[in-house]
């Protein structure tokens, strides 16, 4: 008898675990850094269109994340900077959706303390400037193609003793917002976001001193039973997220970039 009642309690348990791994109304995003002000806004325009939703949104290290991810963490969505992270998921089937670009992004010279808007990667090189923030390119793509363009240039080995290291790309717009750093190589969105706009310039960095920030995003694994993740991705597709990234200034598939 208490054998049977022992083994009725796990089965209610059990079941119990597995309506709350299946909960619909709750979504749980993990997105890049880049996006900390253009996915805050998409997501509140997402509420304002399905105000019963529950979504939490997680901004952070690309790498980070895909670490995290590997081992578990509780993300239903991931919007990664580089597509090679959502690919790598994929391969070791833990996605469930094909992995899907969703923009280009862009490298900048940003500094509340110069003019960047007329700096050039040469100017790092100046005695003037002492320190130079950009993102830990162990785990961040933006950090990785600053690293690219600095090598490119010809440049590292000059300025690497300059260089502080933000955990993200947030982190080290923020060291150059405040003056930790003189000037950071950060995410063209982050430069042209409300936070940073009117407080400094910034001038584009070449692409061709670096690989391409195409950005994706994948379902992960656990979220295969949450039709929100499948809403939310589709709203992602559609035109008053896209004009949001516009705005931001990402290129996104299928669209030509602006002209500088």
């Amino acid at each position: 008898m208490h054998r049977f009642l022992l083994i009725f309690l796990l089965h209610l348990i059990t079941i119990g675990h597995t309506a709350q791994g299946a909960e619909t109304g709750k979504l749980t995003i993990a997105a890049a850094a880049d996006l900390k002000y253009a996915m805050d806004e998409i997501v509140t325009s997402f509420k304002d269109r399905h105000p019963e939703a529950s979504v939490d949104l997680v901004t952070g290290s690309s790498g980070k994340f895909y670490e995290q991810i590997v081992h578990e963490a509780p993300f239903d969505i991931f919007f990664s900077a580089d597509i090679k992270f959502p690919e790598k998921l994929k391969e070791q089937g833990l996605t469930a959706s094909e992995v899907k670009m969703y923009a280009r992004g862009r490298i900048v010279l940003w500094s509340a303390r110069t003019d960047a808007s007329k700096m050039t990667l040469k100017n790092l090189n100046s005695p003037e400037i002492t320190r130079i923030a950009i993102a830990n390119p162990k785990h961040a793509p933006y950090g990785m193609r600053a690293e690219e363009a600095l090598k490119k240039a010809g440049l590292w080995s000059k300025v690497e003793k300059k260089l502080v290291f933000g955990e993200n790309v947030a982190q080290t717009a923020q060291f150059a917002e405040t003056g930790a750093a003189d000037v950071g190589i950060i995410a063209l969105s982050l430069a042209v976001s409300p936070a940073l706009k009117e407080k400094g310039g910034y001038s584009l960095v070449p692409e061709n001193l670096h690989s391409p920030l195409d950005q994706a995003y994948v379902v992960v694994k656990r979220a295969e039973n949450n039709p929100l993740a499948e809403t939310f991705a589709e709203f992602v597709a559609a035109e008053p997220a896209r004009a949001i990234f516009r705005r931001y200034g990402f290129v996104l598939p299928g669209e030509a970039a602006p002209a500088p």
